[in-house]
């Protein structure tokens, strides 16, 4: 699987967009982590392991502490992809719009005869 689509498969599921936007603050724990979604250690952990295969988290063991902490550029393809499309789309939309208004006006001349 490509990174981009890793990364987005990683932002397909809302405990791990929230993960991210924790993570956003600064490094926590797994245990802090799985606490606040109210879940149970090895449901959360495949979260963790996604968010690891996507390479948006990345987590070290220090003793019996599992911390993690997000990638500074973790989601920077993501971003430029969407705003790469953003642009495409808008183009789009703009022409479509002197499309419209042509046709609008062709009509009105016509209504004016």
């Amino acid at each position: 699987m490509a990174y981009l689509d890793r990364v987005f498969h990683c932002l397909s599921d809302g405990t791990r967009r929230a993960v991210i936007a924790q993570l956003a603050s600064g490094p926590a724990s797994v245990g802090e982590l799985a606490r606040r979604h109210h879940m149970a250690l090895p449901s959360f952990m495949k979260h963790i392991r996604v968010l690891e295969e996507s390479e948006v988290v990345i987590s070290r063991k220090t003793g019996r502490v599992r911390m993690c902490q997000l990638r500074p550029d973790a989601l920077t393809a993501a971003q430029g992809w969407l705003e790469r499309e953003r642009r495409v789309w808008e183009t789009r939309l703009d022409q479509l719009d002197s499309f419209i208004e042509t046709l609008s006006e062709k009509e009105n001349a016509r209504g004016n005869r």
